[in-house]
């Protein structure tokens, strides 16, 4: 019987360049997608899963992320003070989602070398993996489908996407030996040319890691600019006959690591609320027909 996954490591310590000047003095994480920040989707979605430790990787200047989840914040002492109790229920409701926990990578040196930073909360046992650029919204959470995955699995499971064409030299592709869902992989291909790419299926930033994957990058020789990437770690798991799948998920997923992805994410969550959906769609009319 697989291990359960309690845990989630959520990579926070980038630099957000893509997003700047916005992401200058505030934490690409921390930027408001409708009314929440984008790493409270994360968390939303990790505890939907069944999860109760939330580990974050962050770097020095991002401390915010861990203050949002912090019970007892200034703002929520005031609103009670002034009798607004069922604001200040809401915001008290945000620190008890789970246990968190932050960790500092001091320097950026790659995806697994970011996980290892965790050490100490994941070491031999299974976890999730996700990353607050990607905001996945539907029915059902994607992490709590990784993990039912896992559960069939026991292994590691990646969630994939069908990319275009175009897009393909952007992601991690994956070489499934079937058609099935969740299928076992041959290999993981990081950032192909089109006609060496094995399939269209493209990692997205959502993982369940098996136990063996801190071992595989311990022994996961750095790469370019020093740094220790996952799906080199992932495919020392594979080289081993360890189980390694991948999952086409349910729900959409919105890419907000760049400013129209973020555009699109914010206007695809307010649309999933009744009380913004009827207004939004009224003053978006106007401006999709050129009338500004």
């Amino acid at each position: 019987m697989s291990q359960r996954v309690t845990t989630a490591v959520i990579l926070a310590a980038g630099l957000g360049t893509r997003m700047l000047p916005a992401t200058k003095a505030v934490p690409k994480e921390m930027l408001p997608v409708v009314d929440r920040p984008l790493v409270d989707y994360c968390v939303d979605e990790a505890v939907a899963a069944g999860i109760s430790r939330i580990v974050f990787v962050i770097a020095e200047g991002k401390e915010s992320i861990l203050e949002h989840f912090r019970a007892g914040a200034r703002v929520e002492t005031a609103l009670r003070e002034t009798g607004n109790q069922a604001l200040a229920d809401s915001l008290a409701a945000i620190a008890a989602k789970a246990e968190f926990h932050a960790v500092y990578q001091p320097k950026q040196l790659g995806i697994a070398h970011a996980v290892a930073c965790a050490r100490e909360y994941i070491e031999g046992e299974p976890f999730a993996l996700l990353f607050p650029d990607d905001v996945i919204l539907g029915e059902r959470s994607c992490t709590a489908q990784l993990v039912e995955a896992y559960e069939r699995t026991g292994g590691t499971v990646i969630a994939v996407e069908q990319v275009a064409d175009a897009d393909v030299p952007q992601y991690g592709i994956v070489d499934p030996v079937d058609d099935a869902n969740p299928a076992r992989l041959r290999r993981v291909v990081e950032k192909p040319q089109l006609e060496d790419a094995p399939s269209r299926l493209g990692i997205v930033g959502r993982y369940v890691l098996g136990a063996s994957i801190l071992r595989h990058i311990d022994e996961t020789p750095p790469g370019r600019n020093g740094e220790r990437q996952i799906t080199d770690a992932i495919a020392r798991q594979i080289a081993a006959g360890e189980p390694v799948s991948a999952l086409r998920f349910e729900g959409r997923r919105y890419d907000t690591g760049r400013p129209l992805g973020y555009i699109v994410a914010n206007v695809a969550a307010a649309m999933r609320r009744p009380e913004l959906a009827p207004g939004l769609r009224e003053r978006l009319a106007p401006l999709l027909e050129g009338e500004g």
